[in-house]
């Protein structure tokens, strides 16, 4: 039997909120003293570093998370390095009597799950795993034929038919901490991270549109549901209207659980202040995030590997360095393309809308292999999501799970007048077109020379001519599809 005195460690990973906790919640409950562990692992085998605008928001998320263990009597300890050896050495140096987490599910994290939990056991500390990341795990959602869903909608309704999610979990009010131990690993500070970009701060944008940490996404959730749910059915689809949650990147994080955000919809519509259909909807979108996972789960080279292994042949071509820093940094001379990927520049996000467009346009556009697109959104995207992020690019690219067809080839221009009627979100943006008329705005090339002149754009300067055209570059796109065996039904 463990003594009183022993602790508790509670190893925080992408969950890094107090509420709808628990591991946390585990370790309280058992009676002994609790330590907080966060462990920055950029070392064990295939663990993935994080990306720039990630690496930032995980420095202001750990700071918040640290700051509301305080207040509860708790404290935050960080170590880096590779997790396994790490964690095993602190319990023991600790004589901690358990160990708990919430589960991961990208392959290389539960390589590293696995072995803690067997070098822990074998050491005689107890290991006690929660799923505090999804709504429903991946092996419990499962075809007649128990295999696993390669189809969104059969999926969502299977999952949606299990059993409602518990209710969250409410946030401890204390915790005791306990001491740490004097032969333990050294722990570092959270600056020692060197999360934050310096040389350049290149994050001025980010600090301006997000607050990072469980408040935060409390916050947002509440002013979702309040303002915008209601009409998000209508609303999601267009970038010039704040119709979307904004909560994805707290997603990521964990510093919301996805049984937080279901129930606080289903409340929402329970007391009729949003439509059914909207609930319904938004909802979706976290069957969306489940799908994805429960497509990592069982296909873990995700971001490596095609889905479909038909696309294995495909004849993608090297886009030039002109090509490749024009799309990246917004200056392809689409509109809306730019406007996408200057809105990823500026705040660490783009509108989903706006991502399929600004990914159709890399793969097909430009024929670039869509794992060029999934480096470049792990890079510079805040809710830069090991799942998500690779089923997405797949997903317009043609190679993956429910995909779209590859011979669908958005059309920037007609997305852009559909998604953007007035310019709103191109202006917003792309300010050197703030004064060309909305019949132009998402083709200034075909503007006149005076409507140009008067709105002081000068093609080529001001704003570039576009880098290629886009109905050739379709036909090409369909010729290279024609040359491969894929599956175009």
């Amino acid at each position: 039997m463990p003594s009183a005195t022993q602790p508790a460690i509670v190893w925080f990973r992408d969950d890094l909120r107090l509420s709808d906790q628990p591991a946390l919640r585990a370790a309280i409950e058992s009676g002994a003293p609790v330590l907080c562990l966060f462990i920055f692992d950029e070392e064990s085998a295939d663990i993935r570093p994080l990306g720039g605008a990630s690496r930032w928001w995980l420095h202001h998320s750990l700071a918040a998370l640290s700051k509301s263990l305080t207040k509860i009597g708790g404290r935050l300890d960080i170590l880096r390095g590779a997790a396994t050896p790490l964690v095993t050495q602190l319990a023991s140096s600790a004589r901690a009597a358990s160990v708990s987490w919430t589960r991961r599910y990208g392959a290389a994290e539960i390589a590293v799950d696995r072995q803690a939990k067997a070098d822990l056991s074998d050491a005689g500390c107890a290991v006690r795993s929660f799923n505090g990341q999804l709504l429903h795990e991946p092996w419990d959602v499962q075809t007649k034929a128990g295999d696993f869903f390669k189809v969104y909608s059969p999926f969502w309704r299977a999952a949606s038919a299990r059993p409602a999610p518990a209710d969250p979990l409410p946030a401890p009010s204390k915790l005791k901490a306990a001491d740490w131990p004097a032969d333990a690993p050294a722990r570092v500070s959270l600056d020692d991270l060197a999360l934050l970009p310096t040389h350049p701060d290149w994050a001025g944008g980010l600090r301006e549109t997000w607050r990072p940490g469980e408040a935060g996404a409390q916050e947002r959730l509440a002013d979702f549901l309040d303002t915008r749910a209601h009409r998000y059915a209508a609303s999601r689809d267009r970038p010039d209207q704040p119709g979307t949650s904004a909560l994805s990147p707290h997603l990521r994080f964990g510093e919301v659980s996805p049984r937080q955000v279901y129930h606080a919809a289903r409340h929402a519509e329970a007391a009729g202040t949003v439509p059914g259909r909207d609930a319904e909807k938004f909802i979706a979108e976290l069957g969306w995030r489940e799908f994805a996972y429960h497509l990592l789960f069982h296909a873990p080279d995700l971001r490596r590997q095609n889905f479909s292994r038909k696309f294995d042949g495909f004849p993608w071509r090297e886009p030039t360095p002109h090509e490749l820093d024009a799309w990246r940094h917004g200056r392809t001379g689409y509109p809306i393309v730019d406007a996408g990927m200057r809105e990823l520049w500026t705040t660490g996000v783009m509108h989903n809308r706006v991502r399929m467009i600004t990914a159709s346009f890399l793969v097909k556009d430009l024929l670039a292999d869509w794992r060029l697109g999934e480096e470049w959104f792990w890079d510079t995207l805040c809710d830069a999501d090991p799942a998500n992020n690779p089923a997405s690019w797949q997903w317009v690219a043609g190679s993956g799970a429910d995909a779209a067809p590859y011979f669908r080839v958005f059309n920037p221009v007609l997305q852009g007048k559909k998604f953007d009627p007035t310019g709103a979100y191109v202006r917003k943006f792309l300010p050197e077109l703030e004064r060309l008329p909305d019949t132009w705005i998402h083709e200034p090339w075909t503007a006149p020379e005076d409507a140009l002149r008067s709105a002081g754009v000068s093609l080529g300067k001001s704003y570039p001519a576009p880098i290629l055209d886009h109905a050739r570059a379709r036909d090409r796109a369909l010729a290279a599809l024609a040359t491969t065996r894929t599956d175009t039904a």
